[in-house]
C-alpha cells in the first residue's frame, strides 16, 4: 500500500491504517528505536507510541512522506526515554557521544530565530550530505541519524573501525566548513 493511500486512511479514522503502517515501517521503526535505545522491548513499546501518535496527528497533519513523518515521531520517543533514564546505563553511553561529537557543529536554539536558524542549517547539512559521497553519508546518517556505534557502523559498511573514526571526523570537519561557507558562526 502506498503512503498516500495510508495517509488516506489515517485521515478517515480507519484503523486499518495503523496496522499497515506497523506492516510496512514496523521494521524500520524498530531499527530506529533500537539503535538508541538498546533494548528490544522498549523498541516494541516506542514504535507502538508512535502508531499512537500518528493516529492522534493524521488529522490535522497531512505529512508528505508516512516513513519520513513516522521515523521521526519514533526517533523523538527514543530520546524523550532516553532523557527520562539514566542515558549511561541505557544507551550505554553511545547518545552522549553521538551527541558530543556534532555539539560544536549543530547548537540547540530555543529562540524562534534559533528554531528558524537551526531548520535552515537541516537543508545546509541534507545539502552536503547530497554531495557527499555514498559510503560517506551512510555512514554519517547511521552514527548521527541512528545513533549508532562506529563499530557497527564499520561492520555494516564492511569498513575496519580506525578507518570509520578517522571517516566520521572527517565528514566532521568537511561539514563544519560547509557550514561556515554557507554563512553559519560555528
Amino acid at each position: 500500500m502506498e503512503d498516500q493511500e495510508i495517509i488516506q486512511r489515517f485521515w478517515e479514522r480507519d484503523e486499518s491504517a495503523v496496522r499497515e503502517s506497523l506492516r510496512k515501517f514496523g521494521s524500520y521503526c524498530r531499527s530506529i528505536a533500537r539503535g538508541i535505545l538498546n533494548n528490544h522491548e522498549d523498541s516494541e513499546d516506542c514504535v507502538n507510541e508512535a502508531l499512537m501518535r500518528v493516529w492522534e496527528a493524521i488529522p490535522p497533519k497531512k505529512p508528505a512522506s508516512m516513513c519520513a513523518f513516522l521515523g521521526r515521531i519514533t526517533k523523538n520517543i527514543a530520546l524523550d526515554r532516553i532523557k527520562r533514564s539514566a542515558s549511561e546505563k541505557r544507551g550505554k553511553g553511545e547518545l552522549a557521544l553521538v551527541y558530543d561529537e556534532l555539539a560544536e557543529i549543530v547548537s540547540d536554539g530555543t529562540s524562534v530565530e534559533g528554531t528558524l536558524e537551526r531548520k535552515e542549517m537541516m537543508s545546509a547539512i541534507s545539502r552536503f550530505l547530497r554531495g557527499s559521497s555514498e559510503v560517506n553519508r551512510r555512514a554519517f546518517v547511521l552514527r548521527y541519524w541512528y545513533c549508532r556505534s562506529v563499530r557497527d557502523v564499520a561492520l555494516e559498511l564492511g569498513l575496519k573501525e580506525e578507518n570509520t573514526y578517522v571517516m566520521l571526523s572527517r565528514m566532521r570537519e568537511k561539514l563544519r566548513n560547509y557550514l561556515r561557507k554557507e554563512g553559519y558562526d560555528i
